[in-house]
């Protein structure tokens, strides 16, 4: 079936000229801010690697920096002509497959970060102009290869900045500093665009029930249009276009669909209060509440009323239940109700009716322990006044008060009754009275306690039953394993210049570093023990190098029985039977008999007295950072550490090849998480209680305190497979600020009355 062709108006032709245009104005602002930023970056204190790449990308830029800056504009105008002459469906033909390259992927994700920049800026003029294209060119939808669309415009800086010559770690280093000069000047480009359409007759006023798609016959009545969650634009037409190549792009990655859909959520809202209320809701500061609110929110905050004044006195009480919860809401919903009368300004009244509904949705959430959802009620006047202070509380995933409630919940969601943690309840009671000491409940507060809380789940989670020694075996798990590569490496360097015959080098690099690395976690890097094991791997290449010599000959007839001996003691080490042992002596011995008659140069003694130095000091040459993934189980546990791993599971089988996306993913996971686990035909409910210091281990305990080990490949490998799935899909602050804004969608007038 042939594709229609493309109406574009001469007027709509004029439009994206005008646009790019102005888009490219930005080239010169923007070549002297990533200038200052890679100059910037040169400058600052950082790893040997990290200078080399900063140093030789800022070197790169001042070549290339003219060029960027022609190629884009050049490519701009390109994309422009190239669309005018193309058919509605040439660029995106649904059914159409084929292969793309790694590197084009990654550039639309790079580039779809951008436009979700821009999108947040400046989604009411894009949704305008692209009603205004469509009426012209008389279609229904936009080309997604159109370069009014933000995806489309973004990823033309990111594909000039590689053509000339930059890599695309460097762009990875001048994003941020891009993403904040470009939306404005987007921003100012579609404002410009639709002002000339305007000018030119076309839709003068815009008829938002045009927002609805309605397919042909169709009797859908005229509704407001809806939001896209992922993107915080209208749900069809031009922000659909971008959101729905953006998830296809980012599918691999759940934390990437998260973060896009919560920052979707929140920029909804600020939206929301910037066209209801007062563009205050921009600002990142304000005056102070009014005095009477403010008197309000202080009688509010030392009333008993919630029905947990028991508490204040710090007695013990018994469990709350739900008729505690519902009398604390509707306490809420009272205190909201006085608080508002107090506000004096629209700002105000709006700021108290969202902070109360989120709270309310808080208190719904039967996942979380009435007696929790009870304690994190106490936050909302010290809530309201970070509110009230800093409007970004609305729009910022990262505010430290959204954080600790988002950490807080997290930790208890999916709690029952009696297996909830006494000591985790009473760290919330503690972080919630420390904020009600403050008057002037702040940021820095929120901050304070939010780290607090942190280093109380590190000590805590560990801390639980048996959980304390699974730790510590962990440790000595990642810590041999860990020091096993690492010493495999070091030797490798170490022998790369000395004559050892073959076989010794095979024992060396498949046994002795396996010794040297469990004696090192037994007995400690610096233990005699483990140095005497140094010294005979040292004696071994000492005594399979030729001996010319009478003397030399002695000596080795001397020293072999010990160093035979020291050699079974180490295998024993590894728990090596006796026949394993002698496979292992006797292919040495036959070596050593060998070296004994050979009549080559011997190895220099002043290398040897070098090498023995660096064996016995190996640690100090190591890298810091872990290296590759550990070789787990349960068999290799007890022999490493004698201790009975009957109560730990070992995960080191299943999943998928996981991604990079996946195996970010896995690094961020957070301590405390509730997660479903799927193994070994059973699924379970597991809080991620331990990362080692490495990340090469994480540990998850059930309720009932199971522990189950698993390594960082095999973790991003469940996660790719959906084997470990997270129980809160999004964050409690996130959920209830959902909520919130179902509730003023459907009646906009409660903010202010």
């Amino acid at each position: 079936m042939s594709l229609p062709q493309q109406n574009t108006s001469p007027l709509a032709r004029q439009a994206r000229e005008l646009f790019v245009v102005r888009v490219g104005r930005v080239m010169p602002d923007l070549v002297t801010a990533v200038q200052g930023r890679l100059t910037e970056l040169r400058d600052q204190m950082c790893s040997p690697l990290e200078a080399t790449q900063r140093r030789e990308a800022w070197m790169t830029f001042q070549r290339v920096q003219g060029q960027w800056a022609e190629l884009t504009r050049s490519a701009l105008h390109d994309a422009y002509r190239n669309f005018s002459t193309q058919s509605a469906g040439a660029a995106s033909q649904p059914g159409k497959l084929e292969l793309v390259d790694d590197s084009i992927v990654n550039d639309q994700i790079v580039a779809s970060r951008l436009a979700m920049r821009v999108l947040d800026k400046s989604s009411r003029e894009i949704n305008e102009l692209r009603l205004r294209i469509q009426h012209l060119e008389r279609r229904q939808e936009m080309s997604r290869n159109d370069i009014l669309l933000p995806e489309v415009a973004s990823r033309v800086f990111i594909e000039q900045w590689i053509a000339c010559g930059m890599t695309r770690d460097a762009w990875l280093l001048i994003q941020d500093t891009v993403a904040t000069h470009l939306p404005q000047t987007m921003l100012e480009a579609y404002e410009a665009t639709n002002q000339f359409l305007v000018a030119s007759g076309v839709m003068k006023e815009i008829d938002l029930q045009s927002l609805v798609r309605r397919t042909p016959g169709s009797r859908t009545e005229p509704r407001p249009p809806a939001f896209d969650e992922s993107t915080g634009s209208r749900s069809s037409g031009l922000g659909s276009s971008v959101s729905e190549e953006t998830r296809m792009m980012t599918g691999t990655s759940p934390l990437a669909r998260a973060k896009m859909r919560a920052q979707g959520v929140v920029g909804r809202l600020k939206r929301l209060l910037m066209d209801h209320v007062s563009s205050d809701f921009e600002a990142t500061q304000v005056l102070p509440p009014s005095p009477q609110l403010q008197q309000a929110m202080a009688r509010s905050a030392a009333s008993p009323s919630m029905g947990i004044g028991l508490y204040r006195s710090g007695g013990s009480a018994a469990p709350m239940d739900a008729v505690d919860v519902e009398r604390t809401a509707s306490a809420l919903r009272q205190r909201a109700a006085e608080l508002k009368q107090a506000a004096s300004t629209p700002t105000e009244k709006a700021t108290v009716e969202v902070v109360a509904l989120m709270f309310q949705s808080i208190l719904a959430e039967e996942r979380i322990p009435a007696t929790v959802r009870v304690w994190f009620a106490r936050l909302q006047i010290p809530v309201l006044r970070v509110a009230l202070a800093e409007p970004e509380f609305f729009s910022a995933l990262q505010h430290p008060a959204r954080k600790l409630i988002d950490r807080m919940g997290s930790c208890v969601m999916g709690f029952e009754s009696d297996v909830a943690s006494t000591a985790l309840e009473a760290e919330i009671k503690r972080v919630v009275q420390v904020i009600e000491q403050y008057p002037e409940t702040g940021r820095r507060v929120f901050q304070l306690v939010y780290d607090e809380f942190e280093k109380f789940l590190s000590s805590h989670l560990r801390g639980q039953g048996n959980v304390s020694k699974v730790v510590s075996v962990a440790q000595q798990v990642e810590q041999k394993e860990t020091l096993s590569v690492q010493y495999t490496i070091e030797l490798r360097k170490l022998l790369d210049d000395v004559p050892v015959r073959e076989e010794i080098r095979s024992f060396l690099f498949k046994v002795w570093v396996d010794v040297l690395a469990v004696a090192s976690v037994k007995h400690g890097l610096k233990s005699e023990e483990t140095q005497v094991l140094k010294q005979v791997a040292s004696d071994l290449l000492w005594a399979a190098g030729a001996k010319p010599s009478r003397n030399d000959r002695a000596r080795v007839i001397q020293q072999l029985p010990g160093i035979l001996q020291r050699l079974r003691q180490g295998m024993g080490l590894l728990g090596y039977p006796q026949s394993l042992q002698d496979q292992h002596i006797k292919s040495i011995s036959d070596t050593l008999a060998d070296a004994f008659m050979s009549r080559t140069e011997p190895i220099a003694q002043e290398k040897l007295d070098r090498l023995s130095q660096r064996l016995a000091n190996l640690e100090d040459y190591l890298p810091q950072d872990g290296v590759g993934d550990l070789d787990l189980d349960a068999e290799s546990i007890e022999m490493i550490t004698g201790v009975d791993a009957s109560n730990i599971e070992v995960i080191n089988s299943g999943g998928s090849k996981p991604s990079e996306a996946m195996r970010q993913w896995a690094q961020e996971l957070q301590i405390g998480a509730w997660f479903g686990l799927d193994h070994a035909s059973k699924l379970v409910n597991v809080q991620l209680a331990w990362r080692s210091e490495r990340g090469q281990i994480c540990m998850f305990v059930t309720h009932s305190g199971r522990c189950y080990l698993i390594q960082a490949q095999r973790l991003a490998a469940y996660l790719q497979a959906g084997l470990l799935v997270p129980t809160e899909e999004e964050a409690l602050t996130v959920r209830a600020t959902r909520d919130a804004l179902e509730r003023l969608d459907a009646n906009p007038a409660r903010l202010l009355a």
